[in-house]
């Protein structure tokens, strides 16, 4: 087999030119036969954008290679297609390269799969919080775009901090610890050491490699990237590590502390031009996100006081259910039409609103809960026909509430 130094080298001879007519015996061929000629799978993540179509970007670069002179196509199993082979060199020459369609699902079952397999200190007969704390404090960094690797010092003052406050199964204020468990756990990077990081067991020799390596470190770039995008990945990791770690306690402070406790706490995020919803939701999104605020709402079922009634991580995921069901349209059957105008950001102007209030013993439920224009909004809440209003936007909700939870995607 071809040494992967060839490999890469080998890669570096194919010019613009090469992918150019590669692209275009694909055009010739149609996808399956080009594929199918050449020994490839489709892509399932990384696509070559040219002129308004996509291409499988590996099957490319590897027919690309036989158009150098004196050379044969790439079988698919001689080079990778990933992100630093084929990907690289694709980018390099100024082709786009984009996301596929199920690269987000991929990445989400990956991060959810890896959260669930941490492997966490019980010794005392429950798990302690080193690591689901760390990690909530990455995650609310990753959600306002802070840095994603920071010093050792600056890690050390954080992490510390938090676990001497939010620490309630009495740990120990000792960040190393978790850096390491969740560094071979696959979820952290450490950058700038030169020696092997230790497991996270013993004490001082774990000690002594930090306080001499100092490593700048951080989530490890696609789950930053993808905790800072989606805010189904969010709460769902989240929702995870509150089920597995903190049963009994009271979160709320943790999750205010770190960023993490809010209405908006679901949104993807938006950037200026952008439109916030997905073009398609389907039903497993939105079944995934009640799921979610199920859980929370089971945990207060027995509990009647006032801190306890409110709960923001709840009520944003709920609100981010209801926004994706409407589709960016009032929910109010009879509306008489909500603005053309969009927010700076591009979403649709609407208010998600409690049918029953929660003080009167409504639910923080997408069953019962609407998306609302503005117009809509003030005549549910100050309206003459309000109450009649609530009984129709009250049977809305429920349908539309049953009809996403019960079909299938195509």
């Amino acid at each position: 087999m071809t040494s992967p130094t060839v490999h890469r080298m080998a890669l570096a001879d194919i010019t613009g030119s090469e992918i150019t007519k590669a692209i275009e015996e694909c055009d010739r061929l149609g996808r399956e036969r080009f594929l199918r000629a050449h020994g490839f799978k489709r892509a399932q993540r990384y696509f070559l954008s040219h002129n308004g179509r996509l291409y499988d970007s590996k099957a490319i670069v590897g027919v690309a290679h036989g158009y150098l002179l004196d050379q044969g196509p790439f079988e698919a199993k001689a080079f990778s297609g990933g992100a630093d082979h084929a990907v690289a060199l694709l980018r390099r020459l100024s082709f786009a390269v984009v996301d596929g369609p199920g690269a987000e699902s991929e990445a989400y079952k990956e991060l959810l799969s890896r959260v669930h397999k941490l492997k966490v200190n019980r010794s005392s007969g429950r798990p302690l919080l080193y690591q689901p704390i760390t990690l909530l404090w990455a995650i609310g960094r990753a959600r306002r775009g802070d840095e994603r690797l920071l010093s050792w010092s600056a890690t050390v003052e954080a992490v510390r901090s938090l676990l001497e406050q939010h620490g309630m199964r009495r740990e120990r204020p000792r960040p190393d610890y978790p850096v390491a468990a969740l560094y071979h756990a696959g979820l952290w990077a450490l950058h700038d050491h030169s020696d092997p990081v230790p497991t996270a067991h013993g004490d001082s020799t774990l000690r002594r490699w930090f306080a001499d390596n100092h490593p700048r470190g951080g989530l490890v770039e696609p789950t930053y990237d993808l905790l800072r995008r989606s805010g189904e990945a969010r709460v769902a990791v989240i929702d995870t590590l509150l089920s597995a770690y903190f049963d009994g306690l009271d979160y709320g402070p943790l999750l205010h502390r770190v960023g993490l406790y809010d209405d908006e706490i679901a949104d993807d995020l938006a950037t200026d031009g952008a439109k916030p919803l997905p073009p398609v939701v389907t039903a497993a999104q939105y079944d995934r996100l009640c799921r979610i605020v199920e859980h929370r709402e089971g945990e207060n079922r027995d509990r009647r006081t006032p801190d306890t009634s409110y709960n923001p991580f709840r009520s944003g995921t709920a609100r981010r259910a209801v926004l994706l069901r409407s589709k960016g349209v009032c929910e109010n059957p009879n509306c008489t039409g909500q603005p053309a105008d969009v927010t700076s950001k591009g979403a649709p102007i609407l208010e998600v609103d409690h049918v029953m209030d929660l003080a009167c013993g409504g639910r923080d439920h997408p069953s019962q809960m609407v998306a609302l224009c503005p117009n809509c909004h003030a005549i549910k809440t100050r309206g003459r026909s309000r109450e009649e209003l609530r009984e129709v936007l009250l049977e809305v909700a429920q349908e539309r509430h049953t009809h996403w939870t019960t079909f299938e995607d195509d």
